[in-house]
């Protein structure tokens, strides 16, 4: 492949500049059209400290933890309460939150997960996993869980929790674990979940984790694992609607953001899909996944899905559809826009054959529907492949879109395409003869989006 002209190169590289992390921060104007959570005042606060709590990163807190949380649950019907987090470093077990309540942590507060394995209680299977995701049976109870909740909010003054989840990731490398990781905050079943101006570190698992949850926002966060811890996913909203992602960094070893809705036979079975989710302004890097990603879990379905602004910088994947035979499950409607990459691996990535199943009693049969998914706007510098788009032999992925797209690519065969068909607008390198088909002036109504407005978060 002919590298374009050192003019080409250099506005290539002006434009990555121009769309820059300083610009991502700089922007004022918000996707997510939540209620004002910053107005939410509760009426009663207390402090960890007023229950016995030391912030001196050895003593555990957990009974402290418990206690406060078991008391502030007398004011969930008078306004709710707050729970104070000041400077420290706060070593605890895994702890559940309530309903109507804030947690708010101090700018030098740091929540710690506690390195004894035995202080993250063991807790029955997602029913839409049918198991643990690690592990047949049982899996580890996150650090900050909450189950059947309405109105809750962790925020405070960019404090950070931090999961200490080296232990973990020693035990599952040594495969001596007894039962699949916690992750660090999950959130079952619940409404009215606002997460913002935090810090999170060194989750065990995936890091923060809806599931079976609506009207959630994930605002201003900052997520860090190194990048070879395994399995430590930014942001997995699972089984969840109207979910807005906006104005966040994450580097981690696993996937930024990965939306899954249940695996195989049981996420079937449950039939609750992920939809009307929003991820608006995410910077970060991966290098062994993607920064965006639907799957491999997806049997209840994903749809209507619309990422904008997303910039990426050394690694693997940016975009990735990750999908197999027994999934079943459908993903659809999806539209990602305004890409800027450097030093990524492959630009564009669907797979149809990717992942393991939960045991023998999925059903081979259980083909999934990928279709109308348009992705626009992209430009990218040191990148290896522009597009591996592979569907699945006797169930094509159906329109796929690409509009727009400029990759500076090392690969001599920059596109691989199989069992896809799409179509395309202003692709350079040029595409695969699958996607070859223009978008204009016949196809438009076949890319979804494209002719539609910009949609805005119902939280």
């Amino acid at each position: 492949m002919r590298r374009p002209s050192t003019l080409v190169n250099l506005v290539l590289v002006l434009a990555l500049f121009s769309c820059s992390i300083w610009t991502v921060w700089s922007r004022s104007s918000s996707l997510c059209k939540h209620t004002n959570f910053e107005e939410i005042r509760r009426p009663h606060s207390v402090s960890i400290k007023e229950f016995g709590a030391i912030g001196d990163g050895v003593t555990l807190n957990t009974k402290a933890f418990q206690n406060a949380i078991f008391y502030l649950n007398s004011f969930a019907d008078k306004g709710g309460a707050k729970l104070f987090v000041p400077a420290g470093r706060w070593l605890t077990g895994s702890f559940d939150l309530i309903s109507h309540l804030t947690l708010w942590l101090d700018k030098d507060a740091v929540i710690l997960g506690s390195t004894n394995l035995t202080d993250w209680p063991v807790v029955d299977p997602l029913p839409s996993y049918g198991r643990g995701r690690e592990l047949p049976g049982r899996r580890h109870k996150s650090l900050i869980y909450g189950y059947n909740l309405t109105d809750v909010i962790i925020t405070g003054d960019n404090g950070t929790i931090d999961g200490q989840g080296s232990i973990w990731w020693s035990t599952f490398k040594n495969k001596t674990l007894d039962y699949t990781r916690p992750h660090m905050v999950e959130l079952v079943n619940s409404t009215g979940i606002l997460i913002s101006n935090v810090t999170v570190l060194n989750s065990p698992f995936w890091t923060i984790h809806p599931v079976y949850c609506s009207h959630v926002t994930v605002q201003n966060v900052t997520i860090i694992s190194p990048l070879k811890s395994p399995n430590t996913d930014g942001i997995d909203p699972d089984s969840s609607d109207d979910v807005c992602i906006e104005d966040c960094y994450i580097s981690t070893g696993d996937d930024m953001i990965s939306i899954k809705s249940g695996w195989d036979e049981y996420g079937i079975k449950f039939g609750r899909p992920s939809k009307n989710i929003i991820i608006h302004r995410l910077t970060g890097q991966t290098q062994t996944s993607s920064g965006i990603a639907i799957g491999s879990e997806m049997s209840g379905g994903v749809s209507e899905v619309y990422a904008e602004d997303i910039h990426m910088f050394n690694s693997n994947n940016s975009i990735r559809i990750k999908t197999s035979p027994g999934r079943g499950g459908y993903v659809r409607n999806i539209y990602i826009s305004n890409v800027t990459l450097v030093n990524v691996t492959t630009a564009i990535r669907l797979t149809g054959l990717y992942g393991q199943h939960p045991d023998d009693g999925y059903d081979p049969n259980a083909q999934p529907v990928i279709e109308n998914i348009t992705i626009n706007n992209v430009i990218g510098d040191q990148i290896k492949n522009a597009g591996i788009v592979q569907g699945i032999e006797g169930d094509k992925f159906v329109n796929i879109c690409l509009s727009n797209i400029t990759v500076n690519v090392t690969s001599s065969n920059p596109w691989n395409c199989s069992n896809v068909q799409g179509y395309s607008d202003n692709i350079l390198p040029e595409v695969c003869v699958e996607l070859k088909e223009r978008i204009t002036p016949d196809h438009s109504s076949n890319c979804y989006h494209l002719s539609k407005p910009e949609p805005s978060s119902k939280n």
